[in-house]
């Protein structure tokens, strides 16, 4: 069991708190036993797995502890202090893991045996509201999830804890050159929608049994200008109520299970 907070590899996982340490490093922290089995149930890499005894005492504890060595993780003990160090959350589970950051690219949003469907993120800020998209994402179905530069960081704890698991279900790239990579996805059959509040076509009148990516932007802002004007169809969702807008991840699950229900 390690006891000491200055242990080597204490010090490393610390570290991984920072955005900076996590992009130079490639890894990221996971923790909580729901996204803990997520992760190791996955095809990710995981490099280590660190447990509480107490939490090793549940079934689910002792599960994610075998999980973990059959996946030939190194497995460290380590005291409550040392892990209410390294947990983000106020409550730890008693378990977290260490991951390898997949180097997905564009061309996995674009599975050859699925008709695309593609979320696309330009500058959304919030950890939750990111992390609640991709889950949107996954439970629609979609192919992938693309996030343009300015957009909040992936591996964000509160955008890990959001996805609920939905992370390790598609593949979700981060692009930092936003008109390549819109680009590339038009030239590759894509058609790009982008949300209006007031000037578009209604979703409902719109055409998504073809290859689609739905672009949804900042809270505030929307979609950066060269976002917007690039070669997409605006659409808007209707809201005969009083309300002047709709939370940016409230409104991408009405544009996905708006293709889902065409779809099916």
């Amino acid at each position: 069991m390690i006891t000491s907070p200055q242990n080597p590899k204490i010090k490393y996982i610390r570290k991984l708190s920072q955005r900076n340490f996590r992009q130079k490093e490639r890894k990221f922290l996971v923790e909580g036993v729901r996204l803990v089995e997520e992760a190791l149930h996955s095809n990710w890499r995981v490099e280590c797995f660190v447990y509480t005894a107490q939490a090793a005492g549940s079934r689910r504890g002792a599960d994610l502890l075998e999980a973990a060595g059959n996946k030939g993780a190194e497995v460290l003990q380590v005291t409550d202090s040392i892990m209410a160090e390294l947990a983000d959350t106020e409550t730890p589970q008693g378990v977290l893991a260490v991951l390898w950051q997949p180097a997905y690219t564009l061309a996995d949003v674009l599975p050859p045996t699925q008709l695309p469907l593609v979320l696309i993120a330009d500058g959304v800020q919030d950890p939750g509201n990111l992390g609640t998209i991709i889950r949107s994402a996954d439970a629609a179905g979609a192919s992938g999830v693309v996030l343009l530069k300015g957009t909040v960081d992936l591996y964000n704890p509160k955008t890990l804890r959001s996805t609920m698991g939905s992370l390790f279900h598609l593949p979700v790239v981060t692009v930092e050159d936003a008109a390549e990579a819109l680009h590339y996805l038009t030239s590759v059959g894509l058609t790009l929608i982008v949300g209006d509040p007031a000037g578009g076509r209604p979703i409902f009148d719109v055409n998504l049994k073809v290859p689609v990516g739905i672009v949804v932007g900042n809270e505030g802002a929307g979609p950066r200008p060269e976002v917007y004007d690039y070669k997409n169809q605006k659409v808007t969702i209707p809201m005969p109520g009083r309300a002047e807008s709709l939370n940016v991840a409230m409104a991408t699950s009405i544009l996905l299970y708006e293709a889902v229900r065409q779809r099916t």
